[in-house]
């Protein structure tokens, strides 16, 4: 039996590395950080189903009112328990560079800064979350990252405001060199 080709090969890695990037957990870098158990499992089955969503009642929705970099205002809806990021993707907001990491805290492009009486109510941060804002341009003493921010209904009608610049690796790469 001859070997596989190299088209077969590629394909089967990227279907293996979909499994777990999709997943709440990877084979290397063990639990995904966010909101709950449910919003994780919600986030693994996003790309394959919709119907799991259909039976929300607007009633049961939260609604967010994000103030984009251009002084947009967008609004959108999520669940209990969703990441202000879930909202964002789930919604197909246009910010430009949010959660390019998608929720593995592992940049801080869903950067947010929240008004004090909300800011006030939310969870304690990590020490995780509290290196990836050191990163963060615009920082400010209301500043935290979607990817880690649950929605509850006392959060209803929000505002939350993206930052006038993102920090994001893939828009630093150095073009100063020509090949």
């Amino acid at each position: 039996m001859a070997a596989p080709g190299p088209a077969r090969l590629f394909r089967a890695a990227a279907a293996s590395s979909r499994r777990w990037l999709f997943s709440s957990t990877s084979p290397a870098a063990g639990p995904r950080p966010g909101c709950s158990g449910a919003a994780a499992a919600r986030r693994a089955a996003r790309p394959f189903s919709l119907s799991a969503r259909a039976g929300l009642s607007s009633e049961d929705k939260i609604t967010v009112h994000f103030i984009n970099r251009d002084g947009d205002k967008l609004t959108a809806k999520g669940k209990p328990g969703d990441s202000l990021l879930d909202v964002v993707v789930d919604n197909n907001l246009d910010i430009d560079g949010f959660g390019a990491c998608e929720g593995t805290l592992a940049c801080s492009t869903c950067h947010l800064i929240f008004e004090d009486h909300i800011f006030e109510k939310l969870d304690a941060i990590t020490d995780e979350e509290m290196d990836m804002l050191d990163l963060a341009y615009g920082l400010t003493e209301t500043s935290r990252l979607g990817c880690q921010i649950c929605l509850k209904k006392s959060m209803n009608d929000m505002t939350v405001r993206v930052p006038e610049a993102v920090a994001d690796a893939r828009q630093s790469v150095d073009m100063s060199k020509n090949s």
